[in-house]
């Protein structure tokens, strides 16, 4: 199981279906479209997770836990629990979910994964405390451990820290 979390270096870069986990004196960083980055992190011990969720649910399909929403958010309390977090003290962000593909088409992906991610937060009772999502652009993103922040950068405009 813990051969899904990668390997983390001073700057990690989670690609689509990876999952991280990072403490102090490193990040996470990640580009996103209609996927979702998904962060949990434990603000007293300095310990996040970061996800990049690509799909809403598995339905049985095999694959990396960090590629859907519905295997995603346990494996990562998992992973933080055996890291040293405790599970209660976990909070959420998410960032991404952007419209790539149509405006008003009925294949609205980065909502549904928005929306997937965020049924899973209600069931493992874990407090959504932050979110920028949305729009019809990527987002480059970094997460700090130890500052519990979440740096957005979209094309055009400024940086968000939420």
């Amino acid at each position: 199981m813990t051969s899904a979390v990668l390997a983390v270096e001073r700057e990690t870069n989670v690609g689509m279906g990876q999952i991280a986990v990072v403490g102090r004196d490193q990040v996470a960083r990640s580009v996103l479209g209609s996927c979702i980055g998904v962060v949990l992190y434990d603000e007293r011990r300095c310990l996040g997770a970061f996800a990049h969720v690509v799909l809403p649910a598995s339905g049985g399909r095999a694959g990396s836990p960090g590629k859907f929403a519905d295997t995603a958010v346990p494996f990562m309390l998992e992973a933080l629990r055996k890291a040293g977090a405790d599970p209660k003290s976990v909070l959420a962000k998410i960032t991404g979910g952007s419209n790539m593909f149509s405006a008003d088409g009925p294949f609205q992906i980065g909502k549904q994964n928005a929306d997937a991610v965020r049924a899973q937060f209600k069931a493992a009772n874990i407090r959504l405390v932050a979110e920028h999502l949305g729009g019809t652009s990527g987002r480059r993103v970094t997460f700090h451990p130890d500052t519990a922040l979440l740096e957005i950068e979209c094309v055009g405009q400024q940086v968000v820290v939420i």
